[in-house]
């Protein structure tokens, strides 16, 4: 029996909205992770984002492999305990480093050189496994290839059918019982390949599912004609994670679609370079048009900065480098993602999706009209 299990509550077209039943408890879908790549959101601390109200938070299997150590972790009783986080944890496998590192690839993995010292780390699907059930998340992830696009269909074709024999490897080796192994789709914007390689996913009878190979340098409907290929190969029954997709177009786009978890440092980072989301669209704090301006970043929002601070005095922080700034503007940030994700729930189950997002897109003045699931 899986240790993961994802029951439907409403639908509304494609879109879901769900549980996904975990050891570290029940969670409620659509839902949005913010990423922890070494355990530790950047600026946030685990109990800033209990406050927040995340359910799930990601962390990197390749930084915590090499620093703190796999080992270590296991040692310090896994990730959640290690992080003082008492909810639920999903590792990714260091998938996503092949794509921004550029190892050297062969059919029987990745070779690196680490980040930190520049020494050679090696990483097949056996090790990212063994690593991840040391590291002890809830929800391992497949060792996959991700490729940047646009790319020749030979290539992606090839990178599609290496993740596949990598993530039945993968799954051979998984022998950890209390934490679920999620496969991976890939096929870049290729509907054809993207259905082939759904469906092989799926063959292998992983628990969940990751839709990876998105969100690098595909446009808008071409990454739309991919979700719908993707999720119309993927089992009713368990949940589908579309990997490191933030923005609030993009998830609107997939949960349309019939996605269920996504992931993305979007909010963080953006909030380290004085960008703040807001309902009624983004903008940048370092204007010189909040120097005197005594409104919260965003009227009605719940959140602590919001409630306490001024736009004035988060300029001035940021400004300063002040290090708090950076930690009150990524509060707003993941509070708003959250509560994004938390409105789309509750339209699904009252069957006005379609309703909000016109209402979302039109407060926020985003480009982009409905596009029909």
């Amino acid at each position: 029996m899986t240790s993961i299990t994802w029951t439907a509550e409403a639908t509304d077209g494609a879109a879901r909205a769900g549980w996904l039943d975990t050891p570290h408890g029940r969670v409620a879908t659509p839902l949005f992770m913010p990423v922890g790549t070494r355990a530790a959101v950047k600026a946030l601390s685990s109990e800033d984002l209990e406050t927040l109200g995340a359910e799930l938070v990601l962390s990197n299997t390749y930084h915590l492999m090499l620093r703190p150590g796999a080992g270590v972790i296991a040692k310090m009783g896994g990730v959640a305990s290690f992080m003082g986080w008492n909810r639920p944890t999903l590792t990714d496998s260091g998938g996503y480093q092949i794509f921004s590192l550029d190892p050297e690839i062969s059919e029987e993995g990745a070779t690196f050189k680490s980040v930190y010292d520049g020494s050679v780390l090696s990483l097949t699907p056996e090790q990212a496994v063994s690593a991840q059930e040391q590291i002890g998340a809830d929800i391992a992830m497949v060792l996959d290839v991700c490729i940047a696009l646009p790319a020749e269909r030979a290539r992606v074709l090839a990178e599609m059918e290496r993740t596949l024999r990598w993530a039945e490897r993968c799954r051979d080796a998984h022998s950890r019982p209390d934490q679920a192994l999620f496969g991976i789709v890939q096929g870049g914007v290729d509907p054809d390949l993207r259905v082939i390689s759904a469906r092989a996913t799926a063959d292998l009878g992983f628990p969940g599912f990751g839709i990876g190979g998105l969100s690098v340098g595909e446009s808008r409907s071409e990454r739309n004609l991919a979700l719908e290929a993707t999720v119309s190969e993927l089992p009713e029954g368990k949940p589908r994670y579309v990997m490191g997709l933030g923005d609030t177009d993009g998830i609107l786009d997939a949960i349309a679609r019939g996605a269920d978890v996504f992931d993305c440092v979007l909010p963080t980072r953006l909030a380290r370079h004085g960008k703040v989301v807001t309902g009624a669209g983004d903008i940048s704090i370092k204007s010189r048009r909040y120097e005197l301006d005594d409104a919260p970043l965003e009227p009605g929002c719940a959140c602590m900065t919001c409630a306490r601070y001024t736009r004035s005095y988060l300029r001035h922080l940021y400004r300063m480098n002040e290090i708090s700034a950076h930690r009150l503007l990524s509060i707003h940030n993941v509070h708003y993602t959250l509560q994004l994700l938390r409105d789309v729930r509750a339209a699904i189950v009252s069957g006005s999706l379609d309703h909000l997002i016109r209402e979302v897109r039109s407060r926020r003045g985003s480009p982009y009209p409905p596009v029909e699931a």
